[in-house]
């Protein structure tokens, strides 16, 4: 069992993976290069916590006793000491990547975890300068962190059995639901299956058949609901295989196939109109508090989890 755990980066899915080890009373460090940056970090775990409370998931005490599981710090060999699971979560920039490796295999004693929070590149890819390979292994939390119960976790042929099996007994162990790749692919699972909605998705709304908003409310309150409690593959079997058939015989030859991103992403991205960051995307954010809508969407979460926690206890 994993005693303590260290997360390299202290941004958002950083400070909310750290989150995540503190509130199940495991004592993380967490590293960044500056102390602006830890600050920040500490406020938005405070600022999480409190909503947790508001929310009724844990108790006043039990918020300030996940706090002082935190140590935060800008040395990184002070972060490593005593620490036998570390998970990077700086920007995917793969020389970046590669440079921390070498320094954590410098650091660290053999039997230490390496594991990358890494939505995009490849473990073949990361470890290709790694002295000790087999450590290494991809634990992708999906944002927000704290929240969202998958991991996905990917392995590499050389990863050991004890790495997976730590990591994965890992994950459970801080209320995670972690799903362990078979093999490598391109994007993993999460961002593929994204990936495939939005494609069609947003082909619709640039076709004109369908506006921005309507493309949500058709998401959240159609596939999505369902979603929450049954998955696509039960869906299909439930809505009976043969009629599947027909409908996947009909539209899969209809079904948009462009290789790129459409036409009118584009202009937006050129015009660095890059979403609730810059102000403006898809949708206009000037005039709205993102801040508030964040609090909404995680109360939200907050809620579902708490339904999905006593399904799971009656189930059992």
């Amino acid at each position: 069992m994993i005693q303590k755990a260290t997360v390299i980066g202290s941004g958002v899915m950083g400070h909310g993976i750290a989150q995540v080890f503190a509130l199940v009373g495991i004592p993380v460090h967490l590293y960044d290069l500056t102390k602006e940056k830890l600050r920040n970090a500490f406020d938005s775990i405070n600022k999480n916590l409190d909503l947790y409370v508001k929310n009724e998931l844990i108790s006043p005490r039990e918020k300030e006793q996940a706090l002082k599981q935190i140590q935060m710090t800008t040395n990184l060999e002070e972060s490593l000491v005593d620490s036998k699971f570390v998970i990077e979560a700086i920007p995917e920039v793969l020389q970046l990547k590669w440079d921390l490796y070498r320094s954590l295999e410098t650091i660290c004693t053999q039997d230490v975890i390496i594991a990358s929070n890494t939505s995009t590149i490849p473990l073949t890819t990361l470890i290709q300068h790694s002295t000790y390979p087999e450590r290494f292994i991809i634990a992708h939390f999906l944002n927000p962190a704290p929240l969202v119960p998958l991991v996905e976790v990917i392995k590499h042929e050389c990863t050991s059995k004890r790495v997976i099996d730590t990591t994965m007994s890992l994950l459970k162990s801080i209320g995670k639901t972690p799903i362990l790749l078979k093999k490598e692919i391109q994007g993993f699972v999460v961002n593929r299956i994204q990936a495939a909605l939005l494609r069609e998705a947003l082909a619709l709304i640039d076709e004109d058949i369908v506006s921005m908003e309507d493309m949500d409310k058709i998401i959240k309150d159609g596939p999505g609901f369902r979603w929450a409690f049954i998955g696509p593959i039960e869906t299909v079997d439930f809505g009976g295989l043969d009629t599947w058939k027909r409908i996947f015989d009909i539209l899969f030859p209809d079904l948009d196939n462009r290789q790129s991103s459409p036409e009118f992403i584009n202009k937006l991205v050129a015009q660095n109109k890059l979403g609730s960051k810059t102000g403006e995307g898809i949708y206009p954010y000037k005039d709205t508090s993102i801040d508030d809508v964040l609090t909404e969407r995680d109360s939200n979460f907050l809620r579902l989890l708490k339904i999905k926690a006593k399904q799971q206890i009656i189930e059992k």
